[in-house]
């Protein structure tokens, strides 16, 4: 098939079910504290809602199983989230998975695989290299408004996040086995980049006034690996410095250098 001929594609409806124990195990893997009793704890829980992202995952495997790339020619390029409403403690619901849309950057293809069910529609946007310049324009970025950004949190991200995390589902060696990792070109395994959208996605509820589990949206590019056991530096718009009504933009860096980049967020 020509990459074109992808946009559309269905991927077909499965039944995501889980239970209590699967939404706080998610809630640790990102950061969750002991004191953080509705997170921790069944008696109050409330369900993080990047879980869902844990959820509908499998709609790019199943891309990837139907031909349309190799897991190891592609790169997990960009991620987005909207809720339609908030998770249940525990339930089982069906997650539908298409092909939204096929872009060329000139030097790669972007596949815009959409998981959609009733609480959540997430897009994973999975970067091809060197499958580019199929189209007679290759299209541009998304340009936004340039925000100024200040210092809001750092996160410490302890050894042992990645080998956590992967319990939620996501087994690929880089995140566990040095020698799979370098084989990869990484110097050692690397965090998930979906644990650190979760785990920016928590930070970012208190200063921004809200609670973690009233996240409406989140969205951010994947610009650089980031490794168990570093530091994330959170920053937010400055108030005031963006018309756009989409959210608040933030950014992350590790030692100074960008990890996700156009970030938005919303809280209800």
């Amino acid at each position: 098939m020509e990459m074109t001929d992808w946009v559309g594609y269905r991927l077909g409806t499965r039944l995501a079910r889980y239970r209590e124990e699967d939404a706080i195990l998610y809630a640790l893997a990102v950061g969750a504290r002991a004191d953080e009793l509705p997170l921790v704890f069944e008696r109050d829980l409330k369900v993080l809602p990047t879980f869902a992202l844990t959820l509908g995952l499998w709609v790019a495997d199943a891309a990837s199983e139907a031909g349309a790339f190799e897991p190891s020619q592609a790169l997990h390029g960009a991620q987005s989230l909207t809720m339609y409403g908030s998770l249940p403690r525990a339930t089982a619901f069906e997650i539908t998975g298409h092909v939204a849309a096929v872009r060329d950057t000139g030097r790669s293809a972007v596949l815009d695989i959409v998981a959609e069910s009733d609480y959540f529609s997430a897009t994973y946007s999975i970067i091809l290299p060197g499958r580019g310049g199929f189209s007679s324009t290759a299209g541009k970025p998304k340009v936004r408004n340039r925000a100024e950004f200040q210092g809001t949190t750092c996160v410490e991200l302890p050894p042992e996040r990645a080998v956590l995390y992967r319990l939620t589902g996501d087994r690929h060696l880089i995140h566990v086995d040095p020698t799979a990792a370098r084989a990869a070109g990484f110097r050692g395994p690397i965090l998930h980049g979906l644990c650190t959208l979760g785990t920016v996605a928590k930070a970012l509820a208190e200063p921004l006034g809200g609670q973690p589990w009233e996240l409406t949206a989140i969205e951010a590019r994947f610009a650089a690996p980031v490794y168990p056991g570093s530091k994330l530096d959170i920053a937010t718009a400055v108030p005031g410095a963006e018309s756009d009504t989409t959210g608040v933009a933030y950014t992350v860096s590790v030692d100074g250098s960008s990890v996700l980049t156009d970030g938005r967020v919303n809280l209800r």
